[in-house]
């Protein structure tokens, strides 16, 4: 005869735990093929999966003020957050699969617009030479030089063009005059990676100009760079004694991961020499589990900043996500689908058909710094030599073996018990 019916509670709680089992499941095998599935370009030209989405939700979240919260954050927020998404659309623009360069351009120009308003000024000073500081005229001359580079040679707009040569020529005479191959981004404050992203756009300028100018430019910044190279690591510091140039403060992650990403273009032969120095001593695998980045190199430890944020176990999310950019800029493959793949299943992404964006959103920085880095190809020089291999092509194993384990652990219970049910 049949047993008595179970109650209702012990019914209602049997359900439940099912469907938190299913749940954890569910969620555990997204992660697989996250972590699988691929999460970069297939080659250089192709368009990244998913950064036009990405894209989409940046664009909502700047109209609706997130510019002015990041602000809030960091002194360069407002300015980082609307410089990335033109140079991303840049990167889409040049690819131009879709047929939408125009709209790339209108997207490039309306970032390049609101750099140059009052908002996008506000934090750097005039009084520096050049005006506003390395930093400012640094980035918006990259992003006016790619929105140049969507334009047709014989049709591009001549007051953009006149800029960009008066601005070109403010900073190439500046590095020229200084003692220093780093110039102020702040009052008394200089920082390499400012001056290495505002000499990638002299290098920009004469490939897109008909008669080169900043040849020797280079050529002299090189030279004492090299001889200013901090001497822990044989990298480039993150910040020096203004003037000088002299190392103040030994190479750091969240600045490296940047620096290697414009370096190609100024320089591949140097570009590759210090690519690897860094890869060598700041890219690790954390208990085993992903690719990640060093703020600090091996061995040596310290505090984290605005630019580094919180370093758990001495890793910096901004400086894994923007190296991601920094080895497809030196075709450095394996380790930008690892440390894509990783981002997929670490970094929370949220996908609809319209929009992506990662950490549910809540930082929408962050997602700037992704789509760019994912977009990353050098815009002056040929894609260089792919470097040595940098990742163990079993890095996913540990992380599919957690993600097992936790899609099958709710189920222990229910299996052993149904276990003891068929003993005899």
């Amino acid at each position: 005869m049949p047993g008595p019916p179970t109650p209702l509670p012990r019914r209602m709680l049997r359900w439940s735990r099912r469907l938190a089992a299913v749940v954890v499941s569910v969620c555990a095998l997204a992660g697989v093929v996250r972590l699988v599935a691929p999460a970069t370009a297939a080659s250089s030209a192709d368009e990244p999966p998913g950064v036009r989405r990405q894209l989409a939700f940046l664009r909502a979240e700047l109209d609706s003020g997130a510019g002015e919260q990041a602000q809030a954050l960091f002194p360069e927020g407002y300015f980082f957050l609307h410089v990335l998404y033109g140079l991303t659309w840049v990167e889409l623009g040049m690819r131009d699969q879709a047929g939408e360069r125009e709209a790339a351009l209108r997207e490039a120009r309306w970032a390049l617009g609101r750099l140059e308003s009052p908002a996008g000024r506000a934090p750097f000073s005039p009084d520096l030479t050049p005006s506003y500081g390395v930093f400012y005229r640094g980035w918006c001359n990259w992003l006016r030089g790619g929105v140049l580079s969507l334009q047709p040679a014989g049709r591009r707009d001549p007051a953009e063009l006149r800029r960009f040569e008066s601005d070109s020529a403010e900073l190439g005479e500046t590095f020229d005059d200084s003692g220093s191959p780093y110039l102020a981004a702040y009052p008394g404050q200089a920082w390499p990676v400012d001056s290495t992203v505002a000499m990638a756009s002299l290098r920009l300028h004469d490939r897109l100009a008909t008669t080169p100018r900043y040849s020797r430019t280079t050529a002299r910044w090189l030279q004492s760079v090299r001889a200013r190279l901090d001497p822990r690591t044989g990298l480039m510091p993150h910040r020096v004694e203004p003037g000088t140039g002299e190392p103040a403060e030994v190479a750091r992650g969240s600045s490296q991961s940047m620096i290697q990403r414009f370096l190609p273009d100024i320089d591949p032969a140097f570009a590759a020499e210090q690519y690897t120095r860094f890869r060598d001593r700041y890219v690790v695998t954390p208990l085993g589990l992903g690719p990640a980045v060093r703020e600090y190199p091996e061995g040596m430890d310290g505090p984290g900043d605005v630019d580094s944020g919180p370093l758990p176990l001495g890793v910096s999310l901004s400086a894994t996500a923007v190296t991601l950019g920094a080895a497809q800029a030196h075709g450095d493959t394996p380790l930008a689908s690892a440390l894509a793949n990783y981002g997929e299943l670490a970094g929370l992404p949220l996908d609809t058909p319209w929009t992506k964006r990662y950490a549910f959103g809540l930082l929408p920085i962050g997602d700037a710094f992704l789509a760019w880095s994912k977009t990353a190809r050098p815009w002056v020089a040929s894609p260089p030599a792919p470097p040595g291999a940098s990742v163990a092509p079993w890095w996913r194993v540990p992380l599919l073996a957690l993600l097992a384990l936790a899609g099958t652990a709710p189920w222990l219970p229910a299996l052993r018990r149904r276990g003891r049910t068929r003993r005899p």
